[in-house]
């Protein structure tokens, strides 16, 4: 798990990011709130990985302005909107990555699309964190990891019942519940954030 860690880290420098490995979310917790600036709005996609590093808590005990839109109840469809939108226009994104390459690429698929579109243009800085779980060999690799591992157990948190939980595999289902809809491949740093810090963690988190 440090190797491929490490391997990706590197990787991910050559295409003009920012990234490290560290062991521990501890450590990670740790950098996320150094990377921050004070009084920073912080927009926060859909990650169980953030979540689970408990940095939403200590950002808004700092006095942080914290964007998330799991607070919002599913129904209130206006409101959840306004909070994705808003996102896209923070100072901070908080995000993971269904996969990363060892080729130095972040791969993801989407239902709804403000988390990618937050992760290529908007925000002033993105973080990045990711379990060594995630690191894949190669792009193919990686959409095959999503849509094997990651889609189903999001759908299964989100009580979600398209096809491919029952059928335990992708059968490319073109229903409403859909819930791969956008996917986007980073290949290299986007220009216009001022910082794009990736962190890879030596331990299974996330999904």
């Amino acid at each position: 798990m440090e190797d491929r860690g490490k391997r990706a880290v590197e990787a991910l420098k050559k295409r003009g990011f920012k990234a490290f490995y560290l062991e521990n979310q501890a450590q990670a917790k740790e950098m996320v709130l150094k990377e921050i600036p004070p009084g920073a709005v912080v927009g926060v996609g859909g990650s169980v990985t953030i979540r689970g590093l408990k940095v939403i808590e200590e950002l808004r005990a700092k006095g942080h302005k914290v964007l998330d839109h799991w607070e919002i109840s599913p129904s209130a469809v206006e409101e959840s909107f306004q909070m994705r939108r808003a996102q896209q226009a923070s100072d901070v994104f908080l995000t993971s990555s269904n996969a990363i390459t060892l080729e130095g690429q972040l791969v993801n698929i989407d239902g709804s699309g403000n988390r990618v579109n937050a992760m290529t243009f908007g925000p002033r800085k993105a973080i990045v964190v990711a379990g060594a779980n995630k690191i894949v060999p190669d792009l193919e690799s990686g959409i095959r990891r999503i849509k094997e591992i990651a889609v189903p157990m999001n759908c299964k948190r989100l009580d979600f019942s398209p096809p491919c939980m029952a059928a335990g595999k992708c059968v490319d289902c073109r229903i409403p519940q859909r819930a791969c809809r956008i996917t986007s491949i980073i290949e290299w740093k986007p220009p216009f954030f001022s910082d794009y810090l990736v962190i890879i963690i030596g331990e299974n988190i996330g999904f």
